[in-house]
């Protein structure tokens, strides 16, 4: 195995819902007589469709300035607004990881990402609008050109930076991310 690669086995949680029970139509003909098919998919009785259930991809970003303290958000919505988070989203339709967390960091903060290496990956749930969104979080590390300049824009209520000795992983609201920074702060000897 290739040295920085990290390989973590899923968290299933027993109390999370299976995304199959919010899907009572078949999304191409409309039929109620859409049935499971296996623990991955569903399929229709009418016309034969087979949906494949898969996570939708979102980035996270991790930027570093000179300082070596680490670049946080807190959040401005729900879920789990007002706990601290890192930058980045949902990847939009034909974007590539690299240009979804560089479009996230300029949407959340200003800042301008020119280079974003990817580290690892790790499955979330996400609750939006009582929906809950399986997700695989795609974490890079970003170089921007510039850490003395941003803002707190979008879905950020705030944006700091904060020395590595002072994070708390329990401070951030989501799983995933709470797991990330845990797994980055390791890496960084903290």
């Amino acid at each position: 195995m290739a040295a920085g690669y990290i390989i973590l086995k899923p968290n299933i949680q027993p109390f999370m819902e299976h995304p199959f029970s919010q899907f009572k139509y078949c999304p191409k003909c409309g039929s109620v007589h859409f049935e499971i098919n296996n623990e991955k998919s569903k399929r229709c009785a009418d016309c034969e469709f087979v949906y494949y259930f898969n996570p939708s991809a979102a980035t996270v970003a991790l930027i570093m300035n000179e300082r070596n303290e680490l670049l946080v958000c807190r959040r401005a919505k729900d879920p789990a607004k007002g706990t601290l988070d890192l930058p980045g989203g949902f990847i939009d339709m034909a974007e590539t990881g690299e240009e979804g967390v560089s479009r996230e960091v300029k949407e959340e903060t200003g800042m301008e990402v020119k280079k974003a290496e990817y580290l690892f990956s790790l499955p979330n749930i996400y609750v939006y609008s009582d929906f809950t969104v399986h997700t695989l979080d795609l974490f890079f590390r970003c170089t921007v050109t510039d850490t003395l300049h941003y803002q707190a824009m979008d879905d950020a209520a705030d944006v700091f930076f904060l020395p590595l000795k002072d994070i708390h992983t329990e401070d951030f609201g989501l799983s995933s991310i709470r797991k990330g920074v845990g797994i980055f702060l390791k890496e960084m000897g903290e």
